[in-house]
């Protein structure tokens, strides 16, 4: 009976019905398995009367044989005969001229190979369970008057506060906005090392707090947290299937009415050859070729590659959302990233205060405080955190608005605020654009936020980003893989991006774009026939993540995105996954390549032998046993893919934690206006 809570969806409790039926299955063909084995060594090794080895075998041979016909039956009645159909055709064509070991042999390595693949299939939704699991079904929400009370998960709304003490898992998403903590994020971005998270830090459902009691502000609950959305991706992938994989079904489709005529034509001749030993053995040889060449191999070529593959990318905290854009990722010759978040780390710093002449340095900060203290903007909180070193406290505001790429609108006791880019503030008070152009060269090579009070025009912060530590690094490896082609889209100024874009040695470099405009250069690339692959922070680069041939969402900032634009999220911020996502991609295509020819090679092979009479009919269960053996310890192969790479960032991870001496910050999501 299941275990699971009562929490847990139906889907679920179906996926834990489905592996106790697995479990089942596995018993009966181990049993049937069994007396088989007794029935072949015993009339090999100890001499027992064919009547006794024939009965044992014949028992043995209908318990495993009994699922495949079932399944073929039905797949009959549909209209649809398949592999199952001519492998069950096989099986009862031995069993009726009572060569029980060879039917039985063949049903069961069939048989087994089917639970092989089921077992797979069942291991990925026991991890989509085992992710359902990190996240409690209760959560402890304080009232208004700080009194606590448990409630189940699902009455939880956005907006909350909830607490969560040390040693628990966090049950939702949200912002910390009291207590400090250090948060094991490992179950979703295969960090080892705890991130310190205090308030106004962002933290995640499913991960676990280590040491410190915290006060959380509920930002999403159920399928809508980090690891909700992870689940989505996997049950995608899961299901997806891409136009190789329906290729290879649809070739097996063809397959059996193909291997049918074989057989028939196979015992039409034999059985008019001049020779009696041939006329004798016609028969024996339809049924070998019906046996040698059944597709069961060439069936899992696809699935059991993807499957290795999925494992090797997941070790690294990058989730595919499809099968599909592995595919892709090993066509692509153009690279688009983002610079905010992406080649840079998205943790600004205010770096220079410009004002206008006339205005006072502190009158500029208090303005961009107050305007921009209700946005989520990087830019915005380092604004923030500037002001709060330098004690200048926002104002209240009567009322805020966003506006999409360009900056924020605010008013605050009758005065109206403008923050944002230069271009925008420029089209807002076309009389400042002198001031404008020379504050311009004041924070030259900084981001730059502009300030405008009532039409008068302030000034502008200057804000600084670094660039990723391993960003050339990456843009390197990326070219000696032969992407021939790095851009650079970004909403930033032309002399920022400049600076980034040379010291990563970028091709392009299109500055000062709205998330429109991206998407409109990344339409001019592909319809130059360019493979795309877009790397973003998931938020404005949206339209670019979902039109490009793989969409790739940095971090867990990114996640959220990622379920509805890219197909791929990476739950860490490190930039050589993405070259190691490529390098996955072309290693998979070979195997993938590599498996069904063999299946087919091996299938034509033995289709000759047991045309000619060279192979005998209790041969060819271990025969086709070969032919799956091959294919998914060729698979297998790619689930250590990458294991070096792993190793050695889990030491670099190591090093650079013993050199931290203050707490770490968490990345925060980006946005580039």
């Amino acid at each position: 009976m299941s275990t699971l809570p009562a929490t847990i969806p139906t889907d679920l409790r179906d996926d834990a019905r489905s592996g106790e039926r697995l479990e089942q299955k596995l018993f009966i063909a181990l049993v049937g398995g069994m007396l088989l084995l007794v029935a072949w060594l015993g009339g090999a090794a100890f001499g027992f009367k064919p009547a006794v080895t024939n009965f044992v075998a014949a028992i043995g041979a209908a318990i495993v044989a009994a699922p495949l016909v079932v399944g073929a039956l039905r797949e009959l009645r549909a209209g649809a005969p398949s592999s199952d159909s001519l492998a069950s055709l096989a099986v009862v064509a031995a069993f009726a001229n009572d060569l029980y070991l060879p039917a039985g042999f063949l049903a069961f390595f069939l048989w087994l190979s089917e639970l092989v693949l089921s077992r797979t299939a069942w291991g990925a939704q026991r991890a989509i369970r085992d992710l359902i699991e990190l996240t409690p079904d209760i959560a402890r929400i304080l009232s208004a008057d700080g009194g606590e009370r448990e409630v189940a998960l699902r009455a939880v709304q956005v907006g909350d506060i909830v607490r969560v003490r040390p040693g628990e898992n966090l049950p939702v998403d949200g912002r910390i906005v009291a207590g400090s903590s250090s948060i094991n994020q490992a179950s979703l971005t295969g960090e080892a090392v705890p991130i310190e998270a205090q308030v106004g830090v962002d933290v995640y459902a499913g991960t676990t707090n280590l040491t410190g009691q915290i006060d959380l502000r509920v930002s999403a609950i159920a399928g809508d947290t980090t690891i909700g959305k992870v689940e989505s991706l996997i049950r995608e992938a899961e299901n997806a299937k891409t136009p190789r994989q329906e290729l290879i079904e649809r070739l097996a489709q063809y397959y059996v009415p193909v291997v049918l005529m074989v057989s028939g034509v196979v015992w039409f001749f034999t059985s008019r050859s001049p020779d009696p030993v041939i006329r004798a053995s016609a028969e024996m040889r339809a049924i070998t070729v019906l046996v040698v060449t059944c597709p069961g191999a060439l069936l899992i070529a696809y699935p059991t590659a993807m499957v290795a593959a999925f494992a090797a990318a997941a070790r690294l905290g990058i989730m595919i959302k499809q099968t599909g854009v592995l595919e892709a990722a090993a066509n692509i010759d153009t690279v688009v990233l983002d610079k905010t978040g992406t080649l840079t780390t998205g943790r600004f710093s205010v770096s220079r205060l410009a004002p206008a002449d006339g205005v006072e340095a502190t009158a500029l900060l208090q303005a961009a405080a107050d305007c921009e203290q209700s946005s989520n903007h990087p830019l915005a909180r380092s604004i923030l955190e500037t002001a709060q070193r330098a004690r200048v406290t926002p104002a209240t505001l009567e009322s805020s608005e966003e506006v999409h790429g360009r900056g924020v609108i605010a008013r605050r006791g009758g005065v109206m605020l403008h923050a944002g880019r230069a271009m925008w503030i420029t089209e807002m008070c076309p009389g400042a654009a002198a001031a404008i152009a020379q504050t311009e060269l004041k924070i030259e090579g900084m981001s730059g936020v502009h300030v405008v009070e009532n039409g008068r025009y302030l000034g502008a912060v200057g804000l600084e980003d670094k660039l990723r530590s391993n960003a050339v690094e990456t843009i390197q490896q990326l070219r000696e893989l032969g992407t021939r082609r790095i851009c650079i889209f970004t909403g930033d100024r032309l002399g920022v991006a400049t600076r980034v874009g040379q010291a990563v040695g970028a091709d392009v470099i299109e500055a000062e774009c709205l998330p429109e405009e991206k998407h409109e250069e990344l339409k001019y690339l592909i319809s130059r026939g360019h493979r795309t692959l877009v790397v973003g922070d998931g938020i404005n680069d949206g339209p670019i993540l979902a039109s490009a041939d793989v969409g790739v969402a940095m971090g867990l900032s990114g996640s959220d995105i990622a379920t509805n634009s890219a197909g791929v999220a990476l739950m860490n911020d490190d930039l050589r996954n993405i070259p190691f996502l490529l390098e996955l991609s072309r290693k998979a295509r070979g195997i993938i390549m590599v498996n069904i020819a063999a299946s087919l090679l091996l299938a034509l092979v033995g289709l000759a032998l047991a045309a000619s009479g060279k192979i005998q009919i209790w041969i060819t269960p271990f025969y086709q046993a070969a032919a799956y053996i091959f294919v998914i310890a060729n698979s297998l192969r790619l689930v250590r893919f990458g294991e070096d790479f792993a190793d050695s960032e889990e030491i670099r991870r190591q090093l650079e934690s013993s050199r931290i001496s203050k707490p770490k910050r968490h990345a925060q999501a980006t946005v580039t206006r």
